[in-house]
């Protein structure tokens, strides 16, 4: 099995196991991957998710020797091809990227757990997660500009969205190395950790956003991504539709227990 899942509490850690090829991402690998986020946003007790991969490589892209095997037969690019009218499988999903999860929309967040490489596909992996958290060794980079092979799982989308267009150009016309501490300042990771704590800070953090009322968490995650591309007076008619039955389930209640007493003079351990 190249991945497995291991749970603690509300916190499900993913993890990618392929060291011997730095975690490069098979069909095998992405079927398994894709199965995993999806039983953790259909468990009812999961929370938050942490994407890891093991043996010090986060993951090193696409397969480069699966990939030269479709210039005989392309037929399993077919297979995978996004479809046009949005159409979906028997499960209600859409087909899976190359890099497995990349397209798909879940209602919880995942924090990825970066060490060593992230980059050319392993790089829009990285992107499709909420949160990046990086060890002081780990890199980014469209490493797979050098052999012709382009961003096909999101990164032409969703990094723009997160470094603006100038940047994101820059990063991917050049297919340059992005190191941590380049990556904390452009706000391409939320926190640089040393060198082989990643999965501790990732899974520290999971546990702290899982301790909160899920259902508000989850609306206000979910209103930072539909706002996108909206105006201003769009965007908060949505946050309000999405945030008021958030609300009805947990801010009343979350409201009623502050007013007995909970939180206050900044004691937020027990709320």
């Amino acid at each position: 099995m190249t991945v497995r899942i291991e749970k603690k509490g509300k916190v499900w850690t993913v993890i990618h196991s392929r060291p011997q090829a730095r975690n490069a991402m098979d069909p095998e690998s992405a079927d398994a991957l894709v199965d995993a986020f999806v039983s953790f946003n259909r468990d009812r007790e999961a929370a938050v998710a942490v994407l890891w991969g093991e043996g010090g490589a986060f993951c090193s892209g696409w397969d480069l020797k699966y990939g030269a095997s479709l210039m005989e037969d392309p037929a399993p690019l077919e297979a995978i091809a996004y479809p046009l009218d949005d159409r979906v499988k028997e499960n209600g999903q859409l087909p899976r990227g190359p890099l497995g999860p990349t397209r798909l929309e879940l209602d919880k967040p995942v924090v990825a757990a970066v060490a060593g490489p992230a980059v050319a596909g392993g790089f829009e992996l990285a992107l499709w997660c909420d949160v990046r958290v990086m060890e002081q060794s780990a890199y980014f980079g469209v490493y797979c500009r050098r052999w012709g092979v382009p961003l096909i799982d999101g990164g032409t989308v969703r990094l723009p969205r997160i470094v603006g267009t100038g940047r994101a150009l820059e990063i991917i016309l050049t297919g340059r190395k992005v190191p941590a501490e380049e990556a904390l300042r452009i706000n391409l990771c939320e926190q640089v950790v040393p060198t082989g704590k990643s999965r501790e800070h990732a899974e520290a953090m999971a546990h702290e956003i899982a301790r909160f009322p899920q259902a508000c968490t989850r609306a206000d995650r979910r209103s930072v991504y539909a706002q996108q591309g909206q105006t201003i007076r769009e965007g908060m008619r949505r946050e309000w539709y999405n945030g008021i039955p958030a609300f009805h389930a947990e801010g009343a209640a979350g409201a009623a227990r502050f007013a007995s007493g909970k939180g206050r003079h900044g004691d937020f351990g027990d709320i």
